[in-house]
């Protein structure tokens, strides 16, 4: 029986004790149970009792104070620099417009084919807007980005790259630092997408020196459907970029409601309009349970999950043709395993019926989402074989 440190810590979410077995935490994270009395007393006690005092007392700076815990946290980002607000398309669209703004006269935008669809899409309405060209890197669906791949295609014509941390089909995982300094050699920005990473893998921007970077809260970090994503942008940067939705909040005086738009310093000019508090709750929630139990821990049990689910795969599921489209090596692989056969969406959907959850990616990819702290070992037994019954 493989030992598991932190298997106490599955007891605080709501739902993974049963007998369900849950492979989706990369997509949508069970909520934590005390989250629930802390929803509860905000009704109650905030919002109800304190009604729109509320603004004066906490909320206003809550996209701030809760920024800087996301950064020190999961982010390795120091204070004053990363701000929660928005959806991660609208994030996305704000920092890539104004990083393309700030590199007047460079005309690419530099992505690859198997980017999340919604950072693709974002580059492209970019790219129209700007009378810009998307520059197209093609990699294999079962890794991602390579040192060499990105440096073939920057040049003195690159503004931007946009790159995920975490592959949302393979999992691969990214060098950060050297990625970074291609791009940066090559005089562009780059924007990273956070959201399969932030919470499950160690993030490192400062020391990467990264510029910008925008994550969800509802997979690692268990904000719960819609909550409010965030955005990291560097301190060298603040005063130089100008986000392109110009909002009451991110104005240098909310309350003013003055005639002409004037942005504020520092990264709440980021934000633009009220900013969603409830949906910050479960987040503040589940960085204060990161913070107690430690990202390197949580990486630790991360990288022992997804171990075990391929060994488990090797033994049992590959001699029914399923491969393993993950990358091998821990050191590039994020927190979870795609699975490939011809017939996993047929797969899935049986799977579904039988209380075993994972997901579905074309093409044939089935994903084992293995999220650290909710997520056991067992789970992962229960879960293997249910996928081998079923194809077999």
């Amino acid at each position: 029986m493989t030992t598991d440190p932190l298997a106490a810590y599955r007891d605080r979410f709501v739902g993974a004790t049963s007998e369900l077995v849950y492979f989706d935490g990369n997509s949508l994270g069970r909520p934590l149970a005390v989250t629930a009395e802390h929803l509860a007393a905000f009704v109650t006690d905030e919002w109800g009792g304190r009604l729109i005092r509320g603004w004066d007392e906490r909320w206003f700076d809550l996209p701030l104070t809760l920024g800087d815990e996301i950064g020190r946290v999961c982010l390795g980002a120091a204070p004053g620099q990363v701000a929660v607000g928005d959806s991660t398309t609208v994030l996305l669209y704000k920092l890539m417009r104004a990083a393309v703004a700030a590199r007047p006269g460079r005309t690419e935008i530099v992505l690859d084919r198997d980017n999340f669809p919604t950072d693709r899409y974002v580059a492209d309405g970019v790219a129209r807007e700007c009378g810009l060209t998307l520059c197209w890197i093609d990699v294999d669906t079962s890794a991602g980005v390579t040192a060499d791949q990105l440096g073939a295609a920057v040049t003195e014509r690159t503004a931007l790259v946009v790159l995920s941390h975490v592959a949302y089909r393979s999992a691969y995982l990214a060098d950060g630092a050297e990625l970074t300094r291609i791009a940066h050699d090559a005089g562009a920005l780059v924007l990273w997408d956070l959201s399969h990473s932030g919470g499950s893998v160690p993030v490192a921007l400062d020391e990467w020196e990264a510029d910008l970077a925008v994550g969800c809260t509802y997979k690692y970090l268990n904000g719960g459907p819609g909550a409010p994503a965030y955005c990291y942008v560097a301190a060298r940067h603040l005063d130089e970029l100008t986000q392109p939705i110009q909002g009451w909040m991110g104005a240098t005086d909310p309350f003013l409601m003055g005639p002409v738009y004037t942005p504020t310093t520092g990264i709440r000019r980021f934000l633009s309009g009220t900013p969603a508090v409830v949906g910050m709750i479960a987040v503040a929630d589940m960085v204060e349970l990161l913070d107690e139990v430690g990202m390197a821990a949580v990486r630790e049990k991360s990288v022992g999950l997804t171990e075990h689910a391929i060994a488990l795969a090797d033994e049992v599921l590959a001699p029914l043709g399923v491969v393993v489209a993950s990358p091998r090596a821990s050191s590039e692989r994020g927190g979870h395993v795609t699975l490939v056969h011809p017939a996993m969406r047929e797969v899935v959907a049986a799977l579904w019926k039988q209380d075993v959850i994972p997901d579905y990616r074309d093409p044939g990819g089935l994903r084992v989402g293995l999220s650290p702290l909710s997520t056991s070992y067992d789970e992962v037994d229960r879960g293997i074989a249910a996928v081998r019954e079923v194809l077999a």
